[in-house]
């Protein structure tokens, strides 16, 4: 099934019928622009590219402003190639919105992280703090990194401090709350990669 292009607008909460608190991500699903149709005869594959989110002329190129004007689109900020293992029948030009994920009972929602920035080693990876009595020096530094004399050298992906954040992600496995197809608003269950307004990718679970 095809997925959608999004944007992350906060989160909030819903209440169940037995009075039970859950908190829900907001996302504005859609619409989305089919802006090119790919199959396997001429590209090896199926798959539909969505366009979400208006972008005005001047910051676009000029081959992706014919690119879009193909469609009888403006320009759009985002464009996305979700693959399909056949063909679904979508044309370019067509809308998609929300209402194709209201009979989905769970979706993986793909965002980028919030940046950290540098990050020490407590904060990046839940380490423990040292000692802070009696004359130490590594409150909240790391201790051994490394053997004695074998094999004697840093292990490759060794937790230790860095840039933390600012990457892909994904959730798996969301449970859909509800869908808005008038407001183009789908409420998934717990929290989503991303700070507010960032652009997500949804799509049903597998």
């Amino acid at each position: 099934m095809i997925g959608l292009i999004g944007k992350k607008l906060g989160m909030t909460r819903r209440f169940q019928e037995d009075g039970r608190s859950v908190p829900v991500t907001v996302i504005e699903a859609g619409p989305c622009v089919v802006t090119q149709v790919k199959n396997e005869r001429s590209d090896g594959y199926f798959a539909v590219q969505l366009g979400f989110g208006a972008k005005k002329p001047k910051n676009t190129p000029l081959p992706m402003q014919g690119h879009f004007r193909k469609v009888g689109s403006g320009p759009l900020r985002t464009v996305v190639e979700f693959r399909l293992d056949a063909d679904a029948g979508y044309k370019p030009g067509d809308t998609v919105g929300v209402a194709v994920l209201a009979e989905v009972a769970t979706v993986d929602v793909t965002g980028t992280t919030k940046g950290r920035g540098f990050a020490g080693n407590i904060k990046r990876h839940g380490h423990r703090r040292g000692p802070a009595g009696h004359g130490t020096k590594n409150v909240r530094m790391s201790g051994s990194i490394g053997m004695h004399t074998e094999p004697g050298r840093v292990l490759p992906g060794k937790a230790m401090a860095g840039h933390m954040g600012n990457k892909r992600e994904t959730k798996r496995n969301l449970k859909v709350i509800a869908v808005d197809p008038e407001r183009n608003l789908i409420l998934v269950r717990g929290s989503v990669p991303g700070h507010k307004n960032g652009i997500v990718f949804i799509r049903p679970s597998r």
